[in-house]
């Protein structure tokens, strides 16, 4: 068998486990998002797959976990592209971060219903890595500009983000605030946080 001959089939593998692991992760962000206890049975009979393909891909529950959240983290990085932080000012465009930011949460609910398994600070960091690269800029930006605190150093209103969006996520899981009023509240506290006077 030639080397192209051989190359084929591997090729077909491949995309087959792609389109796959494309499938499983489509299926599960809305359904996890509706019943974030929903099993690995569930989510394969929802993409049209065996439970035996969903480990295939994903060798546990938590693995899966970590894919649905990585998808997501990437849709909401696209979005927040699509708002032009380095457009107008740095405190418009921490606006549209916000408002950009939470808009796919409310389409997207699964990371605001999601029991994501807990990680620390550092991978904490890492996971949101595709959007905490955009706002790092946006805040040195704005305080080379003079809009942010200039006291404070980027990392913390970078952890202060974050920490205030899961807050937020986690007011609207518990039941104790719509989405909008939570979306509303984590933009009023982050601006200011980040020291701005006035939205």
């Amino acid at each position: 068998m030639s080397e192209l001959a051989a190359e084929r089939p591997r090729r077909r593998r491949r995309s087959d486990a792609e389109r796959s692991i494309a499938a499983i992760l489509d299926a599960a962000v809305p359904l996890l998002g509706d019943r974030p206890d929903a099993s690995m049975e569930d989510i394969a009979e929802a993409a049209g797959v065996t439970r035996q393909t969903v480990y295939a891909h994903f060798s546990s529950r938590d693995a899966l976990l970590g894919a649905v959240v990585a998808r997501v983290t990437e849709q909401v990085a696209e979005a927040i592209d699509a708002a032009e932080l380095d457009q107008g000012s740095a405190t418009d465009a921490l606006v549209r971060f916000v408002d950009a930011s939470w808009q796919m949460l409310e389409r997207t609910p699964v990371l605001l219903r999601l029991p994501v398994v807990p990680v620390g600070p550092r991978e904490e960091l890492e996971r949101h890595e595709p959007i905490t690269s955009r706002l790092t800029e946006l805040i040195r930006r704005g305080q080379r500009a003079g809009e942010f605190d200039q006291d404070i150093t980027p990392e913390w209103l970078l952890a202060a983000t974050i920490a205030l969006g899961h807050a937020a996520g986690e007011q609207v899981s518990a039941g104790l605030m719509p989405v909008n009023l939570a979306g509303a509240a984590y933009r009023r506290s982050l601006l200011r946080v980040f020291g701005v006077t006035s939205d």
